[in-house]
């Protein structure tokens, strides 16, 4: 596929596109060979890094576990009435949003 300067060309895409079963135009097939190309030479570079004395990690801050308890605050918690104030509907207590589902 790509040669030693990780360089696709706009045929390589299109057959890549064709695999994905993705309906490309020539602009896209052309912006997407630019930018694929664009990340592998990057990829290349990184592989290209010395990292033989670099010790491996996961994190870098040296912090455990920094979330909070998993405990209900009540001075955290709106009331009902607080979390329905800027409502644009609200019915009986509940927000009132348009149907996202077709009833059949």
């Amino acid at each position: 596929m790509a040669d030693k300067n990780t360089k696709l060309t706009p045929e390589e895409i299109y057959k890549l596109a064709k695999l994905a079963n993705l309906s490309l135009n020539e602009e896209q097939i052309k912006k997407l060979a630019d930018s694929v190309s664009s990340i592998l030479s990057y990829v290349s570079q990184l592989q290209s890094l010395n990292t033989a004395n670099i010790e491996e990690t996961a994190q870098v801050t040296g912090q455990e576990n920094v979330f909070r308890e998993d405990i209900v605050d009540n001075e955290r918690m709106l009331t009902q009435e607080e979390a329905l104030s800027n409502a644009k509907d609200k019915h009986n207590g509940y927000f009132m949003v348009k149907a996202i589902f077709e009833e059949e």
